[in-house]
């Protein structure tokens, strides 16, 4: 073999060795910064993992907001209407966090089954629901197909669209 392009092979093999090690790198900073959703059946079903970050999502139940009045810490519980989870939270909620309304929390669950949170995010308008949400309650049947498919105003008009005319004949 020539050594020049002896050279060149050993080159371009170590430049691939470089970009293998980088996309490898890359992908594995990637997979630790993803949070999994999990609805409040599941977490009661024993499929989320203990002290390890995820989102729960829900609906906040109704009577269930108990605030400390020397601290910001506020204790809540989420569901699905198939399970309910507790959560705590220390810090300032969102405006619209409210009863009965849809809500996102991002921390880790405790091995006692109560939800630490670190981020709560509630919805932004009437018509907005988090897509996780909306997406388990489908699956439980407490809403309609239409709230998991109506993310955003585009999708909303679409579906509008989609609905059979009433048109007298």
């Amino acid at each position: 073999m020539h050594p020049l392009r002896k050279k060149r092979l050993l080159l371009i093999g170590l430049m691939l060795l470089v970009v293998s090690v980088a996309v490898g790198l890359v992908l594995f900073a990637l997979k630790s910064n993803v949070d999994y959703f999990f609805p409040p059946a599941d977490i009661a079903a024993g499929k989320a993992p203990i002290d390890k970050r995820i989102r729960v999502g829900g609906m906040v139940v109704e009577h269930s907001i108990q605030r400390d009045p020397m601290t910001l810490k506020v204790r809540f519980k989420l569901t699905d209407y198939a399970d309910e989870l507790s959560v705590v939270y220390e810090g300032i909620l969102p405006d619209l966090f409210a009863e009965k309304e849809g809500a996102v929390a991002s921390g880790k669950l405790g091995a006692d089954g109560v939800f630490v949170a670190d981020e709560v995010l509630a919805k932004h308008d009437e018509n907005y629901m988090p897509p996780e949400v909306a997406d388990s309650l489908v699956k439980q049947g407490k809403a309609a197909p239409s709230a998991a498919t109506a993310r955003d105003s585009n999708n909303m008009d679409a579906h509008k669209l989609k609905q059979p005319s009433q048109v007298a004949p």
